[in-house]
Protein backbone atom coordinates (compact mmCIF):
# COMPACT_ATOMS: atom_id res chain seq x y z
CA UNK A 1 0.00 0.00 0.00
CA UNK A 2 0.75 3.70 0.15
CA UNK A 3 0.51 4.67 3.43
CA UNK A 4 0.95 8.44 5.08
CA UNK A 5 2.92 9.04 7.90
CA UNK A 6 -0.04 11.50 9.08
CA UNK A 7 -2.63 13.66 7.63
CA UNK A 8 -0.92 16.28 6.14
CA UNK A 9 3.20 14.08 5.92
CA UNK A 10 4.69 12.92 2.76
CA UNK A 11 2.89 9.51 1.47
CA UNK A 12 5.97 7.20 2.18
CA UNK A 13 5.61 3.59 -0.15
CA UNK A 14 5.23 0.13 1.89
CA UNK A 15 5.49 -3.58 0.63
CA UNK A 16 7.44 -6.50 1.10
CA UNK A 17 10.24 -5.33 2.60
CA UNK A 18 13.50 -4.10 0.36
CA UNK A 19 11.79 -5.13 -2.31
CA UNK A 20 8.87 -2.51 -3.13
CA UNK A 21 12.16 -0.15 -3.57
CA UNK A 22 13.62 -2.17 -6.00
CA UNK A 23 10.90 -3.80 -8.73
CA UNK A 24 9.29 -1.17 -10.68
CA UNK A 25 5.40 -0.98 -10.62
CA UNK A 26 3.14 0.57 -13.44
CA UNK A 27 0.43 2.96 -12.67
CA UNK A 28 -2.10 3.88 -15.18
CA UNK A 29 -4.03 7.28 -14.48
CA UNK A 30 -6.79 8.70 -15.70
CA UNK A 31 -6.91 12.74 -15.64
CA UNK A 32 -9.54 15.53 -16.02
CA UNK A 33 -8.20 18.96 -16.91
CA UNK A 34 -9.25 22.55 -18.14
CA UNK A 35 -6.48 23.82 -20.22
CA UNK A 36 -7.14 27.23 -20.05
CA UNK A 37 -4.41 28.40 -18.16
CA UNK A 38 -1.71 25.62 -19.17
CA UNK A 39 0.82 25.66 -21.58
CA UNK A 40 -0.25 22.72 -23.22
CA UNK A 41 0.28 19.03 -21.77
CA UNK A 42 4.27 18.31 -22.18
CA UNK A 43 6.86 19.54 -19.41
CA UNK A 44 8.26 22.49 -20.24
CA UNK A 45 10.75 24.51 -17.98
CA UNK A 46 9.88 27.24 -16.08
CA UNK A 47 6.32 27.25 -18.03
CA UNK A 48 3.01 25.99 -16.35
CA UNK A 49 2.02 22.78 -18.10
CA UNK A 50 -0.57 19.74 -17.04
CA UNK A 51 2.44 17.01 -16.88
CA UNK A 52 4.82 19.50 -15.30
CA UNK A 53 1.87 20.36 -12.25
CA UNK A 54 1.11 16.30 -12.00
CA UNK A 55 4.89 14.99 -11.95
CA UNK A 56 5.51 17.31 -9.28
CA UNK A 57 2.94 16.53 -7.17
CA UNK A 58 3.82 13.22 -7.78
CA UNK A 59 6.84 13.28 -7.07
CA UNK A 60 6.32 14.91 -3.82
CA UNK A 61 3.74 12.29 -2.51
CA UNK A 62 5.60 9.36 -3.62
CA UNK A 63 8.85 10.46 -2.33
CA UNK A 64 10.96 10.11 -6.08
CA UNK A 65 11.17 11.66 -9.43
CA UNK A 66 7.82 10.62 -11.17
CA UNK A 67 7.84 10.95 -15.06
CA UNK A 68 5.04 10.24 -17.07
CA UNK A 69 3.94 8.86 -20.13
CA UNK A 70 0.50 10.21 -21.88
CA UNK A 71 -1.73 9.13 -24.47
CA UNK A 72 -2.22 12.25 -26.25
CA UNK A 73 -0.25 15.73 -25.72
CA UNK A 74 -2.93 18.37 -26.03
CA UNK A 75 -1.92 21.83 -27.22
CA UNK A 76 -2.40 24.88 -24.94
CA UNK A 77 -6.25 25.80 -24.34
CA UNK A 78 -7.52 22.29 -25.07
CA UNK A 79 -9.38 20.48 -22.05
CA UNK A 80 -9.38 16.85 -21.30
CA UNK A 81 -12.02 14.95 -19.30
CA UNK A 82 -10.63 11.69 -20.50
CA UNK A 83 -6.76 11.94 -20.61
CA UNK A 84 -4.81 8.91 -20.07
CA UNK A 85 -0.84 8.41 -18.75
CA UNK A 86 1.12 6.08 -16.72
CA UNK A 87 4.73 6.25 -14.46
CA UNK A 88 6.77 3.31 -13.09
CA UNK A 89 7.45 3.53 -9.41
CA UNK A 90 9.19 1.67 -6.57
CA UNK A 91 6.14 2.09 -4.17
CA UNK A 92 3.84 -0.34 -3.89
CA UNK A 93 -0.04 1.24 -4.39
CA UNK A 94 -3.02 -0.93 -2.74
CA UNK A 95 -5.08 1.71 -1.92
CA UNK A 96 -6.07 3.70 -5.06
CA UNK A 97 -8.69 5.31 -3.95
CA UNK A 98 -6.97 6.93 -0.86
CA UNK A 99 -4.24 8.11 -3.58
CA UNK A 100 -6.57 9.92 -5.53
CA UNK A 101 -8.11 11.65 -2.59
CA UNK A 102 -4.44 12.73 -1.18
CA UNK A 103 -3.81 14.20 -5.08
CA UNK A 104 -6.98 16.42 -4.53
CA UNK A 105 -5.26 18.09 -2.09
CA UNK A 106 -1.79 18.85 -3.40
CA UNK A 107 -3.21 19.35 -6.77
CA UNK A 108 -4.53 23.05 -8.58
CA UNK A 109 -8.28 22.85 -8.94
CA UNK A 110 -7.97 22.82 -12.80
CA UNK A 111 -6.45 19.57 -12.65
CA UNK A 112 -7.74 16.33 -11.15
CA UNK A 113 -6.46 12.49 -11.11
CA UNK A 114 -9.84 10.80 -11.22
CA UNK A 115 -8.74 7.22 -11.21
CA UNK A 116 -5.20 5.39 -10.29
CA UNK A 117 -5.39 1.80 -11.23
CA UNK A 118 -1.91 -0.46 -10.95
CA UNK A 119 -1.92 -2.29 -14.74
CA UNK A 120 1.14 -4.65 -16.00
CA UNK A 121 4.32 -3.33 -17.78
CA UNK A 122 2.95 -4.31 -21.55
CA UNK A 123 0.47 -1.54 -20.59
CA UNK A 124 1.68 1.86 -22.17
CA UNK A 125 -0.47 4.91 -22.20
CA UNK A 126 0.56 6.08 -25.70
CA UNK A 127 1.65 2.83 -27.58
CA UNK A 128 -1.27 0.55 -26.41
CA UNK A 129 -3.93 3.42 -27.04
CA UNK A 130 -6.52 1.93 -29.87
CA UNK A 131 -8.17 5.22 -30.71
CA UNK A 132 -8.65 8.63 -29.11
CA UNK A 133 -12.00 10.06 -28.89
CA UNK A 134 -12.36 14.35 -29.08
CA UNK A 135 -15.42 16.45 -28.78
CA UNK A 136 -15.36 20.15 -30.55
CA UNK A 137 -17.96 22.55 -28.94
CA UNK A 138 -19.81 25.31 -30.89
CA UNK A 139 -22.57 27.66 -30.22
CA UNK A 140 -24.56 29.30 -32.68
CA UNK A 141 -26.51 31.54 -30.35
CA UNK A 142 -26.50 35.16 -31.55
CA UNK A 143 -25.53 36.31 -27.91
CA UNK A 144 -22.03 33.90 -27.99
CA UNK A 145 -21.98 31.42 -25.49
CA UNK A 146 -23.07 31.29 -21.58
CA UNK A 147 -20.79 32.60 -19.46
CA UNK A 148 -20.76 29.38 -17.53
CA UNK A 149 -19.86 27.62 -20.85
CA UNK A 150 -17.31 30.23 -22.24
CA UNK A 151 -14.11 28.53 -21.35
CA UNK A 152 -14.94 25.42 -23.33
CA UNK A 153 -17.14 26.49 -26.20
CA UNK A 154 -16.29 28.47 -29.32
CA UNK A 155 -18.79 31.37 -30.34
CA UNK A 156 -19.94 30.67 -33.59
CA UNK A 157 -23.03 33.20 -34.20
CA UNK A 158 -24.06 31.90 -37.95
CA UNK A 159 -25.83 29.73 -40.07
CA UNK A 160 -24.54 26.09 -40.81
CA UNK A 161 -25.43 23.87 -43.52
CA UNK A 162 -25.01 21.11 -41.20
CA UNK A 163 -25.90 18.29 -43.83
CA UNK A 164 -22.76 19.76 -46.10
CA UNK A 165 -20.61 19.77 -42.62
CA UNK A 166 -21.94 15.63 -42.76
CA UNK A 167 -21.36 14.99 -46.41
CA UNK A 168 -17.60 16.81 -45.97
CA UNK A 169 -16.89 14.82 -42.77
CA UNK A 170 -17.67 11.33 -44.38
CA UNK A 171 -15.31 11.73 -47.42
CA UNK A 172 -12.50 11.72 -44.64
CA UNK A 173 -13.04 8.80 -42.93
CA UNK A 174 -10.75 6.19 -42.99
CA UNK A 175 -6.70 5.75 -43.71
CA UNK A 176 -5.27 8.52 -45.43
CA UNK A 177 -2.22 10.99 -45.11
CA UNK A 178 -3.89 13.99 -43.45
CA UNK A 179 -0.71 16.06 -44.57
CA UNK A 180 -3.29 19.16 -45.11
CA UNK A 181 -4.29 19.35 -41.84
CA UNK A 182 -1.48 19.06 -39.61
CA UNK A 183 1.83 21.21 -38.78
CA UNK A 184 4.80 19.32 -39.95
CA UNK A 185 6.95 17.86 -37.52
CA UNK A 186 10.45 15.76 -38.23
CA UNK A 187 10.60 12.38 -38.27
CA UNK A 188 6.84 12.31 -37.63
CA UNK A 189 3.67 10.68 -39.87
CA UNK A 190 0.82 12.58 -41.32
CA UNK A 191 -0.85 8.93 -42.21
CA UNK A 192 -3.63 8.10 -39.57
CA UNK A 193 -6.93 6.26 -39.61
CA UNK A 194 -10.12 8.77 -38.73
CA UNK A 195 -12.86 6.60 -37.77
CA UNK A 196 -14.85 8.66 -36.80
CA UNK A 197 -16.35 12.11 -37.50
CA UNK A 198 -19.81 13.21 -36.92
CA UNK A 199 -21.58 16.24 -36.18
CA UNK A 200 -24.73 16.84 -33.48
CA UNK A 201 -26.69 19.76 -33.01
CA UNK A 202 -29.15 20.20 -29.94
CA UNK A 203 -30.85 24.18 -29.85
CA UNK A 204 -27.43 26.29 -29.77
CA UNK A 205 -24.89 23.82 -29.49
CA UNK A 206 -22.97 22.08 -32.18
CA UNK A 207 -21.12 19.10 -31.82
CA UNK A 208 -18.59 17.76 -33.65
CA UNK A 209 -17.41 13.78 -32.38
CA UNK A 210 -13.60 13.06 -33.95
CA UNK A 211 -12.59 9.65 -33.23
CA UNK A 212 -8.75 8.75 -34.71
CA UNK A 213 -6.35 6.01 -34.09
CA UNK A 214 -4.23 8.69 -33.21
CA UNK A 215 -3.50 12.41 -34.24
CA UNK A 216 -0.84 14.69 -35.88
CA UNK A 217 -0.24 18.49 -34.28
CA UNK A 218 -3.30 20.32 -35.04
CA UNK A 219 -5.38 17.57 -36.41
CA UNK A 220 -8.29 17.67 -35.10
CA UNK A 221 -8.84 22.11 -35.01
CA UNK A 222 -7.97 22.04 -38.75
CA UNK A 223 -10.47 19.65 -39.27
CA UNK A 224 -13.16 21.14 -37.62
CA UNK A 225 -11.38 24.34 -39.14
CA UNK A 226 -12.70 23.09 -42.72
CA UNK A 227 -15.46 22.01 -41.85
CA UNK A 228 -16.62 25.54 -40.45
CA UNK A 229 -16.00 26.79 -44.13
CA UNK A 230 -18.25 24.12 -45.91
CA UNK A 231 -21.00 25.11 -43.18
CA UNK A 232 -20.73 28.48 -44.03
CA UNK A 233 -21.24 27.77 -47.77
CA UNK A 234 -17.12 29.32 -48.19
CA UNK A 235 -16.38 25.88 -49.42
CA UNK A 236 -17.74 22.36 -51.29
CA UNK A 237 -17.68 18.98 -50.17
CA UNK A 238 -15.49 17.90 -52.78
CA UNK A 239 -12.63 20.28 -51.65
CA UNK A 240 -12.72 19.20 -48.29
CA UNK A 241 -11.96 15.57 -49.82
CA UNK A 242 -9.69 17.02 -52.51
CA UNK A 243 -6.78 18.04 -49.64
CA UNK A 244 -6.51 14.55 -48.87
CA UNK A 245 -4.10 14.62 -51.86
CA UNK A 246 -1.96 17.43 -50.74
CA UNK A 247 1.12 16.30 -48.88
CA UNK A 248 2.11 19.69 -47.52
CA UNK A 249 0.49 21.82 -45.05
CA UNK A 250 -2.85 23.39 -46.77
CA UNK A 251 -2.75 27.39 -46.07
CA UNK A 252 -6.43 27.13 -47.04
CA UNK A 253 -7.57 25.20 -44.17
CA UNK A 254 -8.17 27.63 -40.36
CA UNK A 255 -7.00 26.01 -37.44
CA UNK A 256 -10.40 26.30 -34.59
CA UNK A 257 -9.44 28.09 -31.53
CA UNK A 258 -8.02 25.10 -28.88
CA UNK A 259 -10.45 26.09 -26.26
CA UNK A 260 -13.46 24.47 -27.86
CA UNK A 261 -11.54 20.82 -27.73
CA UNK A 262 -11.63 18.14 -25.62
CA UNK A 263 -9.97 15.24 -24.91
CA UNK A 264 -12.97 12.61 -23.71
CA UNK A 265 -11.96 9.06 -23.89
CA UNK A 266 -8.94 6.88 -24.99
CA UNK A 267 -9.73 3.25 -25.62
CA UNK A 268 -7.42 0.00 -24.84
CA UNK A 269 -7.67 -3.26 -25.82
CA UNK A 270 -7.65 -6.16 -23.16
CA UNK A 271 -4.68 -6.80 -20.79
CA UNK A 272 -3.89 -10.23 -23.20
CA UNK A 273 -3.63 -8.39 -26.26
CA UNK A 274 -1.25 -5.11 -24.84
CA UNK A 275 1.94 -6.24 -25.92
CA UNK A 276 0.43 -6.85 -29.46
CA UNK A 277 -0.70 -3.72 -29.61
CA UNK A 278 2.45 -1.94 -28.80
CA UNK A 279 4.34 -3.33 -31.52
CA UNK A 280 1.40 -2.94 -34.22
CA UNK A 281 1.36 0.95 -32.94
CA UNK A 282 5.26 0.99 -33.74
CA UNK A 283 4.86 -0.12 -37.48
CA UNK A 284 6.09 1.69 -40.34
CA UNK A 285 3.31 2.94 -42.40
CA UNK A 286 4.53 3.04 -45.92
CA UNK A 287 7.33 5.12 -46.31
CA UNK A 288 6.66 7.61 -43.16
CA UNK A 289 8.22 6.95 -39.93
CA UNK A 290 6.10 6.77 -36.68
CA UNK A 291 5.20 9.86 -35.48
CA UNK A 292 5.72 11.29 -31.70
CA UNK A 293 2.29 11.40 -30.42
CA UNK A 294 1.20 15.48 -30.01
CA UNK A 295 -2.36 16.59 -30.54
CA UNK A 296 -4.40 18.23 -31.88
Amino acid sequence: MVSEQDRSGPVVPTGDGGSAFSVPHRYRLDVSYDGTDFSGWARQPGIRTVCGVLEEAFSTVLRQTIELTVAGRTDAGVHASGQVAHFDSTAVIDEPDRLVRRMARFLPTDVRVTAVTAVSSDFDARFSALRRHYEYRFSTARYGVDPLDVRGVVSWPRDIDLDAVRDASSRLLGLHDFAAFCKRRDGATTVRELQRFDWERVGDRVTAYVSADAFCWSMVRSLVGAMQAVGEGRRTPEWTAGLLETRDRSSAVTVAPAHGLSLVRVDYPAAADLAARNVATREVRGDIPPSVTGCC
